[in-house]
């Protein structure tokens, strides 16, 4: 294992100043919300924000507090912070994200995690393709072979026991990681769950008003809310021509999703901080991973039998899960659908605010939950 810092070349960020100065500005279209695509007012604005003001060299300082490290796992560089709690009984809790967002979702959590009751020591790995783990060059990098990875590098700190959490990737990678290493998988924890109706048609009783919106919603997301999938599962290549061209097309198609699945009802900034957004972009620009952290769409539809059951299930986990609903997330679960996937379904918590990016919006529920969790498994 080898530490990491953060420093990047000025000449990329000259690089990137210069795109900013002579951006090609498409037609605003015939109208001014978002249910076409992110309104070209908004993201002008937001852009001329990013070539004036944004300071990156603050943000890497700030992403530098944190001890970071790489070490190779089965042909792939990954990167992760490894932040170790004061406090000599934390339990070691393994964070994962998802796309389109990275490890800076989890900086606001890291000091009441690790410096709370109960405490944890803290590993925080960036996806293979994604971020500073960079492109694999590899094929087969799908959702159970990350898993493996996060089981090894768990096994490398030296944690024999330990829980797993995320969103997003990073909720069916840790189910997959429980799977994978249920020796030392003291439980897993998800702030997101995909549930599927079962086949059997009697489940659908004797649901109420709520869980039919949750359907009715789950419908439309598949209509009308997996352009992005759909393209990142069939042609990655193809769209990371534009995305790594174009600083403000990456902005585009990431900061979209922000306002989408957050509770914003105008724009991603009611929720969220802007250089938070901007330093999230700036993690898939700088390192020119539009494309690479596709892929994992792209290998998991295709190396993964049945891609949809991979998300929803059956998960014959050993290990309790626990599961904190965001009412504004992506995916909205129907407890009755989990228990049937999730036999070891041991927490249900439902909140009346936040949505995808829990840990950026929502700090203190997530946080909140996660202890709870932990208390609840007793070791």
């Amino acid at each position: 294992m080898r530490p990491f810092r953060i420093d990047v070349p000025q000449s990329q960020l000259d690089d990137l100043a210069r795109r900013l100065d002579n951006v090609r500005w498409p037609d605003p279209g015939p109208v001014s919300g978002w249910e076409r695509g992110v309104p070209l007012d908004y993201l002008r604005e937001l852009t001329e924000y990013w070539r004036t003001r944004y300071d990156w060299r603050a943000a890497e300082a700030r992403l530098n507090r944190h001890p970071q490290f790489t070490t190779e796992i089965d042909g792939a560089n990954v990167h992760f912070l490894h932040i170790r709690s004061p406090r000599p009984d934390a339990t070691p809790l393994l964070l994962t994200h998802g796309w389109p967002g990275s490890f800076v979702e989890f900086l606001d959590i890291v000091e009441p995690l690790t410096q709370g009751d109960p405490a944890f020591h803290l590993v925080i790995p960036t996806i293979p393709g994604f971020g500073f783990s960079g492109p694999t060059g590899q094929e087969g990098w799908d959702v159970p072979r990350v898993a493996r990875a996060w089981a090894e590098l768990m096994r490398r700190l030296g944690y024999d026991r330990y829980v797993a959490q995320g969103g997003d990737w990073g909720s069916v990678i840790s189910l997959q990681v429980g799977l994978a290493d249920p020796e030392h998988v003291a439980g897993v924890h998800l702030n997101m769950l995909v549930t599927f109706p079962p086949p059997d048609p009697a489940a659908m009783a004797d649901l109420d008003s709520e869980d039919l919106a949750r359907l009715e919603h789950g419908q439309w997301f598949a209509d009308d809310g997996i352009g992005w999938q759909k393209i990142q599962s069939t042609r990655p290549q193809t769209l990371s021509y534009a995305l790594t061209d174009s600083p403000v097309g990456q902005l585009a198609w990431i900061v979209e999703k922000f306002q989408e699945w957050s509770g914003s009802t105008t724009v991603p900034e009611e929720v969220f901080d802007r250089d938070d957004l901007l330093t999230n972009v700036m993690l898939y620009w700088l390192t020119g991973t539009a494309g690479s952290s596709a892929q994992i769409y792209y290998e998991t539809t295709h190396l993964t039998p049945q891609f949809i059951s991979t998300w929803g299930g059956p998960w014959p986990l050993t290990m309790p899960v626990g599961v904190a609903v965001f009412p504004a997330d992506a995916t909205r679960p129907i407890r009755k659908f989990a228990e049937l996937s999730l036999p070891t379904l041991a927490r249900w918590t439902e909140y009346d605010q936040g949505g995808h990016f829990a840990a950026l919006e929502q700090p203190g529920l997530l946080v909140e939950d996660v202890r709870k969790f932990v208390i609840s498994l007793g070791d």
